[in-house]
C-alpha cells in the first residue's frame, strides 16, 4: 500500500483529490492534526514518511514547504503555479509526448498543469511539434471556465443567496495580460512571444472551453481543418484521456459538456481557411484533480 500525504486538503482542488483517493484500497492517506496543518516543519516531517506528497497550497506556501522539505525529501506533486516553469520539476502533462510521460515517471518533483494552460498547450504543442505553426506565430487564446476555477472565494460569491447581478453574465478577467498561466504556456510550447490571453468566467460550476483561432496564412505548413484534425489524431493516438473529434462536432458547443470527467476533447470548427482549434474539458478534472491523479499514478509506478 502506498502512502500519500495531501498537504492542503481543505481547498477546492485538495478536497476533490482527497475524496477521490480516499476510495482507493491501494492508498493510505496521511494527515496532520488540525493544530499542525499550517506548521511547515510538521508538514515536511510527514512528507518524508509518504511515497508522494501532493501539494494543494497557494504558491508562497508551496515554496515554503519545499524549502523546509529539502532535497531529496521524498516525491512531491505540486498543483500550484509556483514550480511550473522551474527546471527542477517535470511538467505534469503526460500526453504531450513520451518524453513528458517518462520525465513524470522518473522525477521526484512534478508540477501539475494549470487549467487554462492545459487546454492551450494541448492545442499548440502538437502543431508546433509537427511544424504546422512556427514559434513566432502570434497566438490569441480565449478560455471560458466555470466559477469553481476561482476557488473558495469565487464559489462563495457565485453561490451566495443575494449575489451581485453582474455574476449572472459571463465576465472577462485578468485583462492586463498578466495571467499566471501565461509563463507556462510560453515555456512548455517554446513560444517566442506571450499569447494574447482572455479568460472568461461564467455562471456554471465546472467545465472549460479553450479556443485558438487559426488561418493557413499564419502557418509554416498551411493546412485546412481536416489536415489539422489529422495532426491532432496522430499526436494523441493511443491516449485514452485525449479524444479528437470530427470537425464542427455539434451546433451548440457547451463548455461544461465534460464536467465531472477526466477526459479532454480536441476539435476544429470552421472551414474555408478560417478555423478555431478547441479543447473542452473539466477545469477540475483534466485541468486539475484528474490530471493530478494521473500524474500521481505515474509517479507511484501504478500506470
Amino acid at each position: 500500500m502506498y502512502k500519500v500525504f495531501i498537504n492542503g486538503s481543505g481547498g477546492t482542488t485538495g478536497l476533490r483529490i482527497h475524496d477521490r483517493l480516499a476510495q482507493r484500497p491501494d492508498l493510505e492517506l496521511l494527515g496532520l492534526p488540525e493544530e499542525q496543518r499550517k506548521d511547515v516543519a510538521a508538514q515536511a516531517a510527514l512528507a518524508r514518511q509518504a511515497d508522494v506528497t501532493v501539494l494543494c497550497l497557494p504558491d508562497g506556501a508551496s515554496r515554503a514547504f519545499m524549502d523546509a522539505l529539502g532535497d531529496p525529501g521524498g516525491k512531491v506533486l505540486d498543483t500550484s503555479t509556483a514550480f511550473r516553469t522551474d527546471a527542477r520539476f517535470a511538467y505534469g502533462f503526460p500526453e504531450l509526448s513520451q518524453e513528458h510521460e517518462e520525465a513524470i515517471r522518473r522525477s521526484s518533483r512534478v508540477a501539475n498543469t494549470g487549467c487554462h494552460a492545459a487546454g492551450a498547450i494541448a492545442l499548440l504543442y502538437p502543431l508546433l511539434k509537427a511544424g504546422v505553426i512556427a514559434r513566432d506565430m502570434p497566438v490569441s487564446i480565449t478560455s471560458i471556465t466555470g466559477y469553481s476555477g476561482g476557488g473558495k472565494k469565487m464559489i462563495a460569491e457565485y453561490e451566495a443567496e443575494n449575489r451581485a447581478e453582474a455574476l449572472n453574465a459571463p465576465r472577462a478577467y485578468a485583462v492586463s495580460q498578466s495571467h499566471k498561466h501565461i509563463p507556462e504556456i510560453v515555456q512548455v510550447c517554446g513560444l517566442e512571444e506571450p499569447p494574447v490571453f482572455q479568460p472568461v468566467v461564467a455562471d456554471f460550476y465546472n467545465g472549460m472551453l479553450v479556443s485558438i483561432p487559426l488561418h493557413p496564412r499564419w502557418m509554416a505548413k498551411p493546412l485546412e481543418v481536416d489536415g489539422l484534425t489529422a495532426v491532432y489524431r496522430a499526436h494523441y493516438a493511443g491516449k485514452p484521456m485525449m479524444r479528437v473529434l470530427d470537425v464542427n462536432p455539434e451546433p451548440a458547443i457547451a463548455a461544461n459538456a465534460l464536467a465531472d470527467t477526466d477526459a479532454m476533447e480536441i476539435f476544429l470548427t470552421g472551414g474555408n481557411g478560417r478555423m478555431i482549434a478547441c479543447a473542452r474539458f473539466d477545469n477540475l478534472g483534466k485541468g486539475a484533480c484528474g490530471m493530478a491523479i494521473q500524474n500521481l499514478n505515474l509517479m507511484l509506478g501504478i500506470s
